[in-house]
């Protein structure tokens, strides 16, 4: 109803303003779409996607923490619950907040959990809400809530209040990493280790230098060599761990971050499939701990597999991180060492707020505590004035004129409220008033005051004593799961399968795995590169394929191996411009796809007369006959092609001779020049290659061995295959000497006594022995391969006053076979074993100048009562009768 129905009265006239002219806003849609995109784009990076430095949350984990800590009670809730307790502060679906309490809780840090939350390892999920539970983790509790310094804003409708960033004291962003996309903008911060990242906290504080790299959930192995501190550009390589359980069967025992078993296998499935890599079968044993098994092909090198598995399946997979954080409503991009940082700045000024908070607690109880004592002993509340005021002001004044005498004592003025709280006292607790327990409290008071004045000003050693202790009450089993290491790159052309046949047919020039009915030439894969000389001298590298066109019958076709200096072409060509005969061996190491080359001096008419490909460098005596001609006296002669030097592949090469060539033959088949093939170890990578990288193992060639000890106490002898594998706890790795006698000192964990023993190395390849015993506990202590080596035994315990006993280990023992479980050093309790000079019998036991130390001492697990093995150069400790803890590392 309009107002003209409700107020009959006539309405003054209103006098009449000429109308402004409206002007149409003109608004371009182009302007329209960046407004509101960057709204979005900005709603997403700072309420969904990126991680606040403050605190290391985003923000439906950070409202997940708070409704966690409101329904708190130290009992389990349905996860159902704590999704609609979430709800009140989240302004999304339920679905969303349920996935990242899963997430959450799979980290195992920050929540307890109760029931089926699905298995990282398998990729199965977890179960529904209603049927899983959880709660804060002691851990949560302790450090990220404190009411007293958290800074709080209301809930997106208004009706509650939520934490704008948590008080969390410690690194929590990148104990837990983060992986989130957003509109232009995606942040990726791997998980760290928790007693590293601990560590690192405390080194920054003590203005010392610190490494700090990711530490995977799933173990595995890690290349950081190009990590960049976690931003923009760098890279990270995960591997799988792979272990030969036999020569038929490899174990996958972890997996590469952000894989599972499922998506591991299809990808071997997959690999398989398309004939890079030959596997009979392949079955998943994983429950709470990965087990893969890959069973081979009959006649498939193990070694070579795992190569394969890395190269060509998710075995090894290539993570960028990108670490971006939200500071000051900003994105911002910062490395892993500068959050960790400011992290740790953070919880260093936080414990100041707490400190400074509690100490003006303190002194508010102090203040009280002082003034109820004044009042009660000085019986304030019995005087007559105070009993005859009319009014409250009355008595409050006179309250205040008796506490006069005091004030200058007090730590701050008395305030109405401090009297008016004094008035309050009931005479029940007057009654029981206790001055001496009155003044211990005060006293107590004061102590705790003087405390955390202390504190205060040594506010960086507390930090540190802060995380000291966290590491001390949460660090148990969260020792790192990643393994460091350098990876090598693996060519993929020398671990594919050759699962391709590689045919030529000579008469039309074509070249190819699709040709069935032409000339068998070798086994390929179809990643492999083809090398073809003409018999012009030309020659060119191409990939295989299903059919290509070379030449019609050419000179020589085979499979080319880039950097391979070992294969040699022996060549013997006749120039086409001075008709003169040249002989030449060189090698072609690399060169570019499907580029022309020239082995002779390139000029019309020139050809090749004589060609071998020599895999190992070997070198013919060729007969050459030559034509008739007047005054040549010698028409026959012999060439040793192992005179000449193998030179570039655009070398001349040395004139042969410079008449007319009737024939040349193969005389006789030489031996290879290239001598052995020197192998080197890299330690980093844990990888043979002739490449002069690491530790020189010497020349090898024949049936050579190379022999490696680990510190478990196993040895092994290998091939000297570039592809072969080894474990990481290597002790020495050498070229086998067959002659050589091992003497070995180690700890029988069953009859608690050190033990030694001398033989040789059984010559037997690709089997693991265990030189020690079979005792899981028996720890190896030392090895040597002095001939003539002497031990000094010194006593502890109660025999610890008896003198010290010399060990001739020659004559003490004889050589016998690795089995024997050797002779007892002692049968009294031995403190130290030190290593002596050896004797030296004749000219040929003395060690050379560059010899390494020859006696190396290996640190065993040993329980607690008893002296160590720890920072005794040369020196050996008798390990307690504890058992020893099996987790433990023990060597080095």
């Amino acid at each position: 109803m309009s107002e003209e129905f409700i107020n009959n009265e006539e309405l003054p006239e209103v006098p009449h303003e000429p109308e402004e002219e409206v002007v149409d806003e003109v608004v371009y849609l182009s302007g329209m779409y960046r407004n509101w995109f960057l709204d979005y784009a900005s709603y997403v990076i700072l309420e969904r996607a990126v991680p606040y430095i403050n605190d290391g949350l985003k923000p439906v984990q950070r409202r997940i923490m708070h409704a966690m800590r409101e329904m708190d009670d130290g009992r389990y809730n349905k996860v159902a619950n704590i999704i609609g307790q979430t709800m009140q502060y989240h302004p999304h679906g339920d679905a969303s907040i349920g996935d990242a309490i899963v997430q959450l809780g799979q980290k195992e840090l920050l929540i307890d959990t109760q029931g089926n939350w699905g298995n990282i390892l398998t990729g199965d999920g977890a179960a529904a809400p209603r049927y899983i539970e959880a709660r804060l983790s002691k851990f949560a509790l302790e450090v990220l809530f404190n009411p007293k310094t958290t800074v709080w804003k209301l809930s997106y409708d208004g009706r509650k209040r939520e934490p704008v960033t948590l008080p969390v004291k410690f690194p929590l962003l990148l104990a837990q990493g983060v992986d989130g996309i957003a509109v232009g903008l995606a942040s990726k911060l791997f998980p760290h280790n928790f007693i590293e990242l601990i560590d690192a906290s405390i080194a920054y504080l003590k203005n010392q230098d610190f490494e700090l790299l990711p530490d995977f959930p799933t173990g595995g192995l890690a290349d950081f060599s190009k990590y960049n501190d976690g931003l923009r550009g760098g890279t990270v390589k995960v591997r799988a761990k792979i272990e030969k359980r036999d020569n038929k069967t490899l174990v996958v025992t972890e997996l590469p971050f952000g894989k599972t078993t499922t998506t591991l296998i299809e990808s071997v499935i997959k690999a398989n499939d398309k004939g890079k890599i030959k596997i009979k079968k392949i079955d998943d044993n994983t429950a709470g701990n990965v087990e893969i098994l890959v069973h081979l092909a009959p006649g498939v090198s193990s070694d070579k597999t795992i190569d394969a598995l890395y190269a060509f399946t998710d075995c090894e997979v290539s993570l960028s991180p990108n670490s971006v954080i939200i500071e000051n409503d900003k994105p911002v991009f910062i490395g892993v060492k500068e959050i960790l940082r400011r992290s740790t700045d953070s919880t260093l000024q936080l414990l100041k707020l707490e400190l400074e908070i509690r100490k003006s607690e303190l002194e508010e109880d102090w203040h009280y505590s002082s003034l109820e004592k004044i009042f009660i002993e000085e019986r304030i509340y019995k005087d007559k004035k105070f009993e005859d005021s009319e009014n409250m002001d009355q008595a409050i004044a006179h309250i205040d004129l008796r506490l006069e005498p005091w004030k200058p004592k007090l730590k701050r003025e008395v305030t109405r409220d401090d009297i008016l709280k004094l008035m309050e006292i009931k005479m029940a607790r007057i009654l029981k008033f206790n001055k001496d327990k009155a003044e211990e409290m005060l006293k107590a008071i004061e102590d705790e005051i003087a405390e955390v004045e202390n504190n205060i000003r040594n506010i960086v050693a507390f930090t540190i004593k802060w995380f000291v202790h966290l590491k001390t009450k949460y660090g148990k089993g969260r020792e790192r799961k990643t393994e460091i290491r350098s990876f090598e790159n693996i060519e993929a052309t020398k671990v594919v399968v050759r699962n391709e046949k590689l045919y030529l047919d000579r008469k039309e020039g074509f070249i190819g795995t699709g040709l069935k009915k032409a000339e068998y030439i070798c086994d390929c894969s179809d990643i492999d590169d083809i090398i073809v000389f003409r018999r012009d001298g030309t020659y060119f590298i191409s990939k295989v394929a299903e059919k290509a066109f070379i030449d019609k019958n050419p000179l020589h076709v085979e499979i080319f191996k880039k950097k391979d200096n070992r294969t040699v072409y022996n060549v013997v060509y006749k120039d086409g411009e001075s008709g003169f005969h040249y002989m030449k061996r060189f090698s072609v190491t690399g060169v570019t796809r499907d580029k022309e080359y020239n082995l002779t001096q390139e000029t019309k008419g020139s050809r090749v007369v004589y060609f071998s490909a020599n895999p190992n460098g070997e070198a013919e005596v060729l007969k050459i006959v030559l034509k008739p001609k007047p005054r040549i006296k010698k028409l026959v002669f012999e060439v040793d092609m192992g005179e000449l030097a193998i030179k570039g592949r655009q070398s001349i090469g040395n004139l042969l001779t410079k008449n007319e060539v009737h024939k040349i033959s193969l005389k006789e088949k030489g031996h290879s020049t290239l001598g052995g093939r020197k192998i080197w170890f890299d330690e980093d990578v844990l990888r043979l290659n002739a490449d002069n990288r690491g530790k020189y193992l010497g020349e090898f060639s024949g049936e050579d061995k190379i022999l490696v000890l680990y510190k478990r106490g196993d040895y092994q002898l290998y091939n000297y295959d570039l592809s072969n594998h080894f474990e990481a706890d290597i002790l020495t790795i050498e070229k086998f000497d067959s002659g050589k006698i091992l003497s070995v000192v180690y700890f029988d964990a069953e009859q608690q006594f050190y033990y030694v023993k001398r033989f040789e190395i059984e010559d037997s390849e690709g089997k693991m022995f265990r030189f020690i015993g079979e005792h899981p506990d028996n720890k190896l202590v030392s090895v040597t391969w002095v001939r003539y080596p002497r031990l000094e035994l010194e006593f502890g315990g109660k025999y610890a006053d008896r003198e010290n006993e010399i060990i001739e280990v020659a004559e003490f023992i004889g050589v016998k076979s690795w089995k024997a479980k050797g002779k007892r050093l002692s049968n009294y309790e031995v403190e130290n074993i030190k290593e002596i000079e050896p004797v030296v019998k004749d000219e040929h036991d003395k060690p050379e100048p560059d010899e390494v130390i020859d006696f190396e001492i290996i640190e065993p697990t040993v329980p607690e009562e008893k002296p160590s093995f720890d920072d005794i150069p040369f020196e050996i400790k008798r390990p307690k009768k504890d058992a020893p803890d099996p987790t433990q590392m023990s060597l080095f």
